[in-house]
């Protein structure tokens, strides 16, 4: 349907695409994969509007192909009186009112051919995007994304992630060529997440997604377009079983990269030998043995180099926190409220400890993001924290905690460093070049704007840190490295998150909004209620069981058993059939 063939592209500032190729095909659910700013939401905007780019390449698609379309940037418009149901179908109604119209003049009109040509035209376009049905497919459409009794309430009403999936209803239901999604699942609750989950997975059209939802990752799709380092492969299959090819790879090159070395360190010394022998001797055969020596070497040396898609590198984030005695409370709430049209917490209670890793959840708009800001504000009588604690804030309003007018280098001396270098060496191990230092940060992609934040934060002593849907728009990779800055960190933790894996692997207990109050919950509660809602009986023993044997695997690498590590990838190759 759609064939992209060696496309390069460049931003003034960076190379985006080196030759890329891949090919989308008719029924195809594509996870787009990469990491941050690597230029996902940059070639969708190519393959939607190709004429607007200077591309290299060829880039194969029908003129008469449309294109649906949903953005990581949509923002619910509270001035909407429109109802949900209307919201929705608001292409279908507009067309049959005009069919309608048409109809009512050619009751009165004596020139019939031209009101013939516009009615066929209307009808054409109407039943073209599947309006025969249109009422009972919304319908249909809400009943499956749990969202049947909004149906007649004001879109202003929606909660932000409702609002999301009613887009994602709106765009599937006209039955584009191809439905485009970035990053649908930002800021959504697990609710609301299972849902766009059974949207997609109900979808019969082509679908292109960027996404680095573990959860919708694992569940959605039957094709990985994966984009890192200017390249991109193609992988027909599940993301576990690309997960799964790239860790074989991994084993391959690293088992021959450990060949290689021994091999290389022997060749040394041979061309050591011959150096010394060079310099007494003068003879061209002597000479000519070097030089193939070397020439070896060399081929030794790039062979070692690692695929893109195999070793890629995690941001180095580390949180360091100021020393403060074991079990001081750092944080009490008491008898806390918050309202606006209606009352979200009422009279809540609850204290956070110096080394507690607390996940706050809830439903979409009860109030998670309001309490936050709250206590880093610390101007309510109800919320108190310990003397001498210093609070660290990441929000996922990102402009809040970034001045996006400034560039990278500015917001860095803002922090306190004091030269180039000591903010270009920092920010390398957060994986931005040289090159963008002097960027405006407004430029830059969700994802980076949020690897920004954590360098931040990272860069400063802090007790207790506040983060709001810290793992939204990161890659998978930055993801993993914050579990473990959050693992790491010696100082206390209150995040707000709907990512289930990050909450799983990080957080110590969860505090749960329900009712207008907010109630403590055990790790192993809820667990059980997550799985029991939404997972197999049996999902997460085998889930906990790959981790496992994945953590095996990374320790045989590290002690170059090869052999340990191929026998352990066939054992978690069997269990991944059944998951």
């Amino acid at each position: 349907m759609i064939k992209v063939d060696n496309l390069s592209y460049s931003f003034p500032q960076k190379d985006l695409y080196n030759n890329i190729s891949f090919t989308l095909e008719e029924g195809q659910h594509c996870a787009f994969i990469g990491t941050s700013g690597s230029g996902k939401s940059t070639l969708v905007d190519i393959l939607m509007e190709p004429e607007k780019y200077m591309f290299e390449g060829k880039l194969e698609i029908s003129p008469d192909y449309r294109i649906g379309y949903v953005s990581q940037f949509s923002q619910l418009d509270n001035t909407k009186e429109i109802t949900v149901y209307d919201y929705i179908g608001e292409e279908f109604i507009k067309l049959q009112n005009e069919i309608t119209a048409i109809c009512t003049e050619m009751e009165t009109s004596s020139d019939l051919e031209p009101l013939l040509e516009k009615y066929q035209e209307a009808l054409d376009a109407f039943q073209a995007i599947g309006g025969d049905n249109f009422e009972s497919n919304i319908t249909k459409q809400l009943t499956l994304a749990n969202l049947n009794k909004h149906e007649g309430l004001a879109v202003s009403k929606l909660s932000g992630g409702e609002f999301k999936l009613i887009q994602v209803i709106k765009e599937m239901l006209t039955g584009p060529d191809l439905m485009i999604m970035d990053e649908p699942d930002v800021f959504l609750d697990f609710e609301n997440l299972n849902s766009l989950m059974n949207l997609i997975n109900s979808y019969k059209g082509t679908m292109l997604v960027i996404t680095h939802n573990r959860y919708l990752l694992n569940h959605c799709f039957n094709k990985i377009i994966h984009l890192e380092n200017k390249l991109l492969q193609e992988f027909d299959g599940r993301y576990i079983d690309y997960n799964f090819s790239l860790l074989q790879t991994k084993i391959e090159l690293q088992e021959l990269a450990a060949a290689d070395t021994e091999e290389i360190k022997r060749n040394e010394v041979i061309i050591n030998n011959l150096r010394s022998i060079a310099t007494v001797h003068t003879e061209a055969s002597r000479g000519k043995s070097l030089k193939a020596r070397v020439k070896i070497q060399e081929r030794l040396e790039a062979r070692r180099i690692q695929a893109p898609f195999v070793d890629i590198k995690q941001p180095a984030i580390n949180f360091v926190a100021d020393s403060i005695p074991e079990e001081t409370v750092v944080l009490k709430v008491k008898d806390y409220s918050i309202s606006f049209e209606d009352m979200l917490l009422e009279n809540v209670n609850f204290e956070i400890k110096s080394t507690d890793k607390v996940a706050l959840i809830g439903a979409n708009g009860t109030g998670k993001t309001t309490l936050l800001r709250e206590i880093y504000k610390t101007n309510q009588e109800s919320i108190e924290l310990a003397e001498t604690i210093n609070t660290g804030f990441l929000s996922q309003i990102q402009g809040e905690m970034l001045h996006e007018s400034e560039t990278i280098l500015e917001e860095f001396f803002d922090l306190g460093f004091k030269t180039y270098d000591e903010v270009k060496t920092y920010l390398s191990g957060y994986g931005f070049d040289e090159e963008v230092l002097q960027q405006k940060i407004e430029a830059l992609s969700g994802g980076e704007k949020n690897i920004l934040q954590l360098a931040k934060l990272s860069a400063v002593k802090t007790n207790l840190l506040l983060l709001d849907e810290p793992t939204s728009h990161l890659d998978t990779y930055s993801q993993l490295a914050l579990e473990k800055a959050i693992e790491n960190y010696k100082g206390a933790i209150l995040m707000v998150s709907h990512d289930f894996y990050t909450i799983i692997n990080c957080a110590d207990y969860v505090l749960i909004i329900e009712d207008k109050t907010i109630r403590k919950m055990s790790m192993r509660k809820f667990r059980k209620m997550i799985y029991a809602n939404h997972f197999d009986k049996d999902y997460l023993e085998m889930e906990q069981k790959k981790k496992t044997i994945e953590t095996k695997i990374e320790l045989a690498l590290k002690d170059t058993d090869f052999e340990l590590a191929k026998v352990l990838c066939e054992e978690l190759e069997e269990l991944i059939k059944l998951l």
